[in-house]
């Protein structure tokens, strides 16, 4: 019988346990869809045989009761501050409170504390300190290192010291958590020197801390590219497994530089499919990272999209109001996790990790047709994608090959020779969902990644005269910039453009100077100039009156005022009046956010420039809106303060 997993005493009872084997305990109200993290690893637990328990958005300022109301667990408590950090949750770029919650009924604020995953797991091991407690999630796992912390403007240690976590679950966790399930169902947890018994320390895609026998890490081994192999240490095909020591928390809270050399090792062993363990010190306790998992396999990725999902919020918030993020993706579907762009401030390569994990085709079908079955379904699917749009079934041709990569982008700066970049899966995928006889209109919500597309498009786009013809074969004179077949980007652009937009296309530039998309990792703004080109094109060739609209971030690292300037010039010059825009926000585990705290540039270890100062930052943000006259003022006197009147000119003629 269909159900809910239990939030309440009384559900548990109706459900007829005496007792329960894992809590999950999360900031987010309870939503069973697989777009929800605490719901994945609730029914992946449940499908393998366990009683699970979810205690959404505990109240931490009582006498704690929620967090009792199902007693102590056979197995653990999971903690996971929800689907988004806490504090980017909390709070804006210009640190100032917000005032509403995506993940809250009625979108209400105040349902979960700052920094929750730290919160709730103090209070679990007040309550049951005996009882183990495996943190996860985005907030721990972009914490697993030391980091700096933007809130409180200042390095931070691992989250494994700040709390009494016993063992961190970092990434996309669905195998591991088994994994550690079946360890502590089996005995396995701690031995007798009360440090995690050796099999818990040996699974992969986890963080623990202890306190080891000084030989294994290594005398006199500060410098962060010393390799250390540890023989009790074995990959999946029990292979030694490298170990990388960084400079310990408290060399880095001494020097920024020794911060900016761990992040330069941290991100390539991220990069890579078979990486080394990492080890930092915090004062007399080792923080070690185990290489992750393998990635998911596609049977694997459809099983964990085919468990039984109510996909509903939980009927007990119903008197509460809707629950915005659930609104947002309620009629979208998720084709694939991963991305292997690269862009400099984001984290989902750190935490969903580089290679594409994509779902099957029938996959995806069976749940756009669950989705069309809903009595709500009105005839609109509002997303087809991921973390990118066009990033599904790309891979290495030769895996091997990716196996030794330790690239952070396979788009970037130029393209991968080894990638597999051909977009006509997804158009025939955009045909089949488009052509079930209840959707009315598919659109594609996620970003689209124009880098990926080769120049030169096919004269004749994927079949004359219907566009449910199927796609033409690849003709062997159409070659790409760099000599390399054309991959039909272009082609899925034409059939988004056309067939999947609701008459307002969104891309992300993010700036338009190249020497700031470079410290972003983004491709020239010219390839924008040519996607709008494109975009245009194909608007005026149908009779369309579609717009292209970009999105674009102020004070990234690199970024000076002369830039922005530069940016409100061409936008002014372009015809457009900026919408879709954002301060940086630094978050832990980013390239970005390193660059920011530390003024170097860790690929290179140069200095960089950052905009850190309110004043600063605000100046820069003010020239998104360059076209308000009441922001016009505060822009002049602020060019004017820079030495950049020659801009005050352009953008004001008779200002100057």
């Amino acid at each position: 019988m269909p159900h809910f997993l239990p939030i309440t005493l009384e559900e548990v009872k109706r459900l007829g346990w005496e007792s329960v084997d894992v809590v999950l305990v999360s900031g987010d109200a309870y939503v069973d869809h697989p777009s929800f993290g605490t719901a994945v690893i609730g029914r992946t637990l449940e499908a393998a045989g366990y009683r699970v328990a979810i205690i959404p958005q505990p109240n931490w300022r009582d006498d704690l009761r929620d967090f009792r109301k199902f007693g102590r667990p056979r197995l653990f408590f999971g903690v996971t501050s929800g689907a988004m950090d806490s504090m980017v949750n909390h709070y804006t770029a210009a640190r100032r409170l917000r005032h509403d919650d995506a993940y809250t009924p009625g979108g209400q604020a105040g349902f979960r504390p700052d920094r929750a995953t730290y919160v709730y797991t103090r209070i679990l091991k007040q309550i049951y300190p005996d009882v183990p407690v495996v943190i996860a999630g985005i907030e721990a796992s972009m914490r697993r290192l030391a980091h700096y912390d933007y809130w409180d403007d200042k390095l931070f240690p691992s989250i494994l010291i700040d709390t009494p976590a016993d063992l961190l679950n970092y990434g996309m966790g669905e195998r591991t958590t088994l994994k550690i399930a079946r360890l502590i169902e089996s005995g396995k947890w701690r031995d007798e020197s009360g440090e995690l018994c050796e099999e818990v320390r040996g699974l992969p895609q986890v963080a623990y801390s202890l306190t080891p026998d000084p030989s294994p890490i290594g005398e006199g081994s500060g410098c962060p590219l010393h390799t250390i192999p540890l023989s009790n240490r074995r990959g999946t095909g029990g292979e030694a497994v490298e170990v990388r020591l960084l400079h310990s928390f408290e060399e880095c809270q001494r020097s920024k530089r020794c911060e900016a050399e761990n992040y330069q090792i941290i991100e390539r062993e991220s990069n890579k499919i078979e990486c080394a363990t990492l080890i930092q010190k915090h004062g007399d306790r080792y923080v070690v990272v185990n290489p992750p998992e393998p990635p998911m396999t596609t049977e694997e990725i459809d099983a964990s999209f085919d468990l039984p999902y109510m996909r509903l919020p939980h009927p007990k918030y119903k008197k509460r109001g809707t629950i915005p993020a659930f609104e947002m993706i309620r009629w979208s579907v998720n084709t694939h996790r991963g991305c292997f762009g690269g862009c400099s401030f984001c984290t989902i390569s750190a935490h969903q990790g580089k290679q594409i994990a994509s779902r099957s085709e029938a996959s995806i079908l069976r749940e756009v047709e669950l989705i069309t079955q809903d009595p709500d379904f009105h005839g609109v699917l509002t997303d087809l994608g991921g973390p990118s749009a066009n990033m599904w079934r790309m891979k290495g041709k030769n895996q091997e090959l990716c196996k030794k990569c330790a690239r952070y982008s396979c788009s970037m700066p130029t393209m991968c020779k080894n990638l597999d970049s051909d977009h006509r899966p997804m158009i025939n995928l955009l045909r089949k969902v488009a052509s079930h006889p209840k959707v009315k209109h598919l659109y594609v919500g996620s970003g689209i990644r124009c880098d990926l597309f080769s120049l030169t498009p096919s004269p004749s786009p994927i079949g004359e005269g219907s566009r449910m013809q199927g796609v033409t074969a690849p003709l062997s004179n159409r070659r790409g910039v760099g000599g390399e077949s054309d991959n039909h980007g272009w082609d899925y652009f034409r059939e988004v453009v056309l067939h999947h937009t609701s008459g307002r296309l969104k891309v992300a530039p993010e700036h338009t100077s190249d020497h700031v998309l470079a410290m972003m990792r983004k491709p020239s703004f010219e390839l924008f100039r040519e996607t709008k080109r494109r975009f245009d094109e194909i608007c005026r060739e149908a009779g369309l009156r579609y717009q292209l609209i970009p999105y674009f971030i102020s004070s990234h690292p690199g970024c000076r005022l002369e830039d922005m300037a530069d940016l409100a010039l061409k936008m002014k010059q372009m015809g457009y009046r900026l919408e879709q825009i954002q301060d940086f926000t630094p978050t832990p585990m980013t390239l970005s956010t390193e660059m920011y705290y530390t003024g170097i540039d860790p690929t290179t270890m140069r200095p960089v420039y950052v905009a850190t100062t309110p004043g600063d930052k605000a100046d820069q943000r003010r020239l998104f809106f360059f076209y308000k006259p009441e922001m016009r003022g505060e822009i002049v006197r602020s060019l004017r303060r820079a030495g950049l009147e020659k801009y005050i000119a352009k953008l004001y003629p008779g200002k100057g």
